[in-house]
């Protein structure tokens, strides 16, 4: 099953294409800006879009993505969650919308369109990334974007400024 990841975080998109390679899938990481023409001569079976992608949307990507290969699985991926791009994610044709950190089963459940519960085989039996572990890199991906400002951060993560500071004087899990 061929995989397209487009992510500007390349930390998470290096996890990602490595335990996904490991699950058997085909995996094209993009981090850099890509035109939707671009993304369908790929011709994938799964795209997992990032919904705030550089100065790109995520959104973007899904009516040509589903005009083009209506049989294609569109997953967005976000930590920027809203109700609104949620429901127009799924009106203009995306399959899944996640929000991160996510849980790594269900996002592989996703990608594989199977709500039902994965085996365990020997490429599935270890997580991508533990939730703590992308919680971690989410925060310090977003404090990074506001050039360290940890009041900012906390505000757009939606959580008390302490609460910020007691997450990033922690070690990575």
């Amino acid at each position: 099953m061929k995989l397209v990841i487009v992510d500007d975080d390349i930390a998470l998109l290096n996890a990602l294409s490595r335990r996904f390679s490991l699950r058997g899938f085909s995996v094209v990481a993009i981090s850099d800006a890509i035109t939707p023409p671009q993304l369908v001569a790929l011709q994938a079976d799964v795209y997992l879009l990032d919904l705030r992608f550089a100065s790109q949307s995520g959104l973007s990507f899904v009516t040509p993505l589903r005009q083009a290969l209506p049989a294609c699985r569109i997953v967005l991926l976000t930590g920027y969650a809203s109700i609104a791009n949620a429901v127009q994610a799924v009106k203009l044709g995306a399959d899944d919308y996640l929000t991160k950190p996510v849980d790594l089963l269900q996002l592989e459940q996703a990608l594989r369109g199977d709500n039902s519960a994965l085996p365990a085989t020997e490429h599935n039996s270890q997580p991508l990334l533990s939730p703590d572990q992308l919680e971690w890199e989410h925060i310090n991906r977003v404090l990074s974007e506001q050039d360290g400002n940890i009041s900012r951060t906390a505000e757009l993560l939606g959580m008390h400024r302490r609460t910020l500071q007691r997450k990033l004087s922690k070690h990575r899990p």
